[in-house]
Order: C-alpha cells, then sequence, then structure tokens
C-alpha cells in the first residue's frame, strides 16, 4: 500500500440511484478504511454519515435519514456546508451513481474547489451521462452502436425503428427505467409516462445477442464479462438481485473476440474522454460484431456489482482494486 491518505468518499446523492450509491460507497469507504487510511463518508443530501450507518449499510440496510421532498433541499446545498471537509481532503472518491454525481456538476464543484478527486472531470462524465450524445461520437468514430431515436410520437419512432425497441432514459444509470416495447399500445404509454415526469427518453434497436461487460482501469482491461439475465433484458432488478441474472468473469468467448471487444472498449474510453477507470458495455449478435451500448463513468461497486467481479476475475480483493483506483488517480495528479 502507498502513503496513508484523508479520503473523502462521497455516496448516496438524490438520485433515483440513491440507494445503490449508498451501498457501493459504503462498501468502498470500509475497503479503504482496512487499507489504513483516514476515511470520511459524506452524503450530498444529507451530510457526514457515520460509521454506524456505514455499519447498516454494510450489513444490507439503509441509514435513517428523512426523505429529501420533506427537506426540500438539494444535494449542493447540503454539500455547500460540507467545504471545509473536502478542502481538507488529500483526495475524494466519488461513489455518486446518477444525477449530479455522474452527470459532472460534482466534478465540476470539485475542480473549481482545486480538491483532486478518483474518476472522470466533467467533461467525460457529461459526455458519457447523455446517451445521446455518446451514441452520436460512437457513431462518428465508426463504433458500431444500435440505432436510435429521441421522439415525441409513435409515428416518429415507427419510422425509424422496427419492433421491439428498447426505451430508456437519455441519462440514467444501474439501468433504472429501461423497458423493452414490443408494441404500439405500450409504447404510447412509455412516451406519455416521460412525458408526464419530464423526463427526456430515447428508443434503440433492440439487437438480439450476449451482453458483454468490460471494466477499464488505468489504461488497462479486466476480463471480459456476460451477463445472462432471465429477463429479456439486462435492468434493474436483474442487476441488483442476484438470482435474477448470471454474471460469468471471464466471458465464456474464443479470444479473438475477447481481444476485439477489449480493444474497442478502450477506444470508447478514450473518445469519451474518460480517466482512471470506467465499465462499457456491449451486445455481441449472432455474427459477431460488438454493439457498444453505453459507457459507465461511476460503476456499481457493491458485491453484487460488475466492476468489481471483474477486478476479481483479474486477481484484485475488493480492498486492493480499491486501493489500485486511489493510486492510478493520484499518479494522475502527481
Amino acid at each position: 500500500m502507498g502513503k496513508t491518505m484523508k479520503i473523502v468518499v462521497l455516496l448516496g446523492g438524490n438520485s433515483e440511484e440513491r440507494d445503490v450509491s449508498l451501498a457501493s460507497g459504503a462498501q468502498v469507504a470500509n475497503g479503504l478504511r482496512e487499507n489504513g487510511h483516514d476515511v470520511v463518508s459524506l452524503d450530498p443530501a444529507h451530510g457526514l454519515v457515520g460509521l454506524s450507518e456505514e455499519e447498516e449499510l454494510l450489513s444490507g440496510s439503509l441509514p435513517r435519514t428523512p426523505s429529501l421532498e420533506s427537506q426540500n433541499v438539494s444535494p449542493s446545498m447540503k454539500l455547500s456546508e460540507h467545504l471545509d471537509t473536502l478542502n481538507e481532503a488529500d483526495i475524494v472518491f466519488p461513489v455518486l451513481h446518477g444525477g449530479v454525481g455522474e452527470n459532472g456538476t460534482i466534478q465540476a464543484l470539485l475542480d473549481l474547489l482545486g480538491v483532486p478527486y478518483v474518476g472522470s472531470d466533467l467533461l467525460g462524465c457529461a459526455i458519457a451521462m447523455n446517451k445521446d450524445v455518446t451514441k452520436k461520437l460512437l457513431r462518428s468514430a465508426n463504433i458500431a452502436t444500435p440505432d436510435w431515436i429521441l421522439a415525441n410520437t409513435v409515428e416518429e419512432v415507427m419510422e425509424v425503428l422496427d419492433l421491439p425497441i428498447i426505451y430508456k432514459p437519455v441519462d440514467g444509470g444501474s439501468s433504472v427505467g429501461i423497458t423493452m416495447v414490443t408494441n404500439k399500445g405500450s409504447m404510447e404509454e412509455s412516451l406519455q409516462n416521460s412525458f408526464r415526469h419530464n423526463s427526456l427518453f430515447m428508443c434503440e434497436a433492440f439487437v438480439p445477442g450476449r451482453e458483454l461487460t468490460v471494466g477499464i482501469v488505468g489504461r488497462d482491461t479486466l476480463p471480459v464479462g456476460e451477463i445472462i439475465s432471465k429477463h429479456e433484458i439486462f435492468d434493474y432488478e436483474c442487476k441488483y438481485r442476484p438470482e435474477m441474472a448470471d454474471e460469468i468473469f471471464p466471458a465464456e468467448i474464443d479470444e479473438e473476440t475477447s481481444r476485439k471487444v477489449s480493444q474497442i472498449a478502450l477506444e470508447v474510453h478514450g473518445l469519451l474522454n474518460l480517466r482512471d477507470f470506467s465499465r462499457i458495455d456491449f451486445i455481441l449478435d449472432e455474427q459477431g460484431t460488438p454493439w457498444c451500448l453505453e459507457a459507465n463513468t461511476l460503476p456499481g461497486m457493491t458485491a453484487n456489482s460488475l466492476l468489481p467481479k471483474a477486478a476479481e476475475a483479474a486477481g484484485f480483493s475488493f480492498q486492493e482494486f480499491c486501493e489500485r483506483l486511489l493510486l492510478i488517480a493520484n499518479d494522475r495528479i502527481d
């Protein structure tokens, strides 16, 4: 292990992925603390997280914090009360999923404060969080990605795509809100629901095949993984209920395919201006073509998450993996 550092782990936040972030952040904080670091956990939406609350999270419970709606506050308001905590840190480790934690807002704040942090910066986070922008960049670089459209009516969608289609938020993560649409009626219902919530959704061509994922750490790829979902698509339930999907590391694919997918993942990582670590998701179709779906700048770090499983397949314990990410960021900063 390197030098002992004072680290602030950011977890929680106010997005729909708050629960996943709390679980991920508690795991990371515990891993770094076991490595001998001085770790403080900070929830942008509620403030400092105590050790007893972390223990609840590690045991699978959620901390007893009041709802965000009842307080009528934004995460930035709570975070502004703890600027001294951030400024005193040697480095910040964001483990926030979705919303301001992953779209570049928190990263911009840390940049303004001059506080170093693990992971991608404002630009990389903003690009990767917006699936429409991501796919436009992929297409411009001749990287295969399924056809898609941002549409307001069923007619607009049907002019471009055939059923079934994948309906997903443009700026969501953890597979929140992703559904497969198989008929015009359910598509109309999905569109109306997005209008009610003032949300931006996209329709994407469904590509049948095998779901693959590639973790990137520094300039290296981790073993390619395969997700075999009990549902037609790898949705939120399958991602966070272990019995709903088999996650195989390394994937049972030939060496040439593994090398090809890994190389494309590295290209995507660079194209989107990502740094330190990421996870890139693919569909491998029946002809052996990898179709890039999206990039994740802050992948889940729970016991059931894909990136730690890939790291384990590469020979890293969870504590070693956290330390590796910390050292990569620290070397970049130095």
